[in-house]
């Protein structure tokens, strides 16, 4: 899990009466929120703009806690394995936390196999410092500071960007790779054929329904 408290690592009652008083609601068939901040890619800093990605591209969205830790680390790196399976689908990958820019590079500059080091990246880390972006896509913990592990698979509609899809796990629980790269599959494959669904752990060639 990530290096952080027992009272940080599951949502306490006051936490979760905060989500619930505090206007949250699903972000599922909606607008995904927009954004222009830092990030890091290619041990360079550059603008990442959510809405340059509509009409164009699917975006992967994934909110990760903290630098330097068990968990986080091993996410990063296996969308960074899979990335060109996401590439054929036509589909960007976007990591972003609550960190600063000079955070992201030093992660990314310490070799994966020296103890919680990133290595290269294929995508870009985004920075949310302000928490803004965090707490649009209703992942922040206030009183943290930082995100869930929040993942959204954000379609390429040419005017507003819809989120089809969202996960989010506490702290100590870490996200499947594979599992996103179906459900975008499932995604990808309904809005392509209109008139079919698909059924409780469809892959491509399997029998949809309608």
């Amino acid at each position: 899990m990530c290096r952080s408290s027992t009272r940080a690592s599951l949502l306490s009652s006051f936490q979760t009466q905060h989500l619930r008083t505090s206007g949250y609601h699903p972000l599922v068939g909606i607008q995904a929120p927009d954004f222009e901040v830092e990030a890091v890619l290619e041990h360079k800093f550059v603008k990442v703009k959510l809405p340059n990605y509509r009409g164009k591209k699917y975006v992967v969205l994934f909110f990760y806690p903290l630098h330097f830790t068990f968990v986080c680390p091993t996410e990063i790196t296996a969308f960074n394995d899979h990335h060109e399976k996401f590439e054929k689908l036509n589909t960007e990958v976007l990591g972003i936390s609550t960190h600063n820019v000079f955070s992201h590079l030093a992660w990314i500059q310490i070799d994966r196999r020296r103890s919680g080091g990133l290595g290269e990246l294929k995508y870009p880390l985004v920075v949310d410092l302000t928490k803004t972006i965090t707490k649009s896509y209703n992942v922040l913990i206030p009183s943290e500071g930082v995100g869930l592990r929040g993942l959204f698979i954000i379609d390429k509609d040419g005017y507003n960007g819809i989120i089809q899809h969202v996960t989010i796990n506490n702290l100590a629980i870490g996200r499947n790779v594979d599992e996103a790269l179906r459900t975008l599959k499932a995604v990808q494959h309904v809005q392509e054929y209109r008139d079919e669904l698909c059924p409780i752990g469809w892959k491509p060639g399997d029998k949809t329904m309608n």
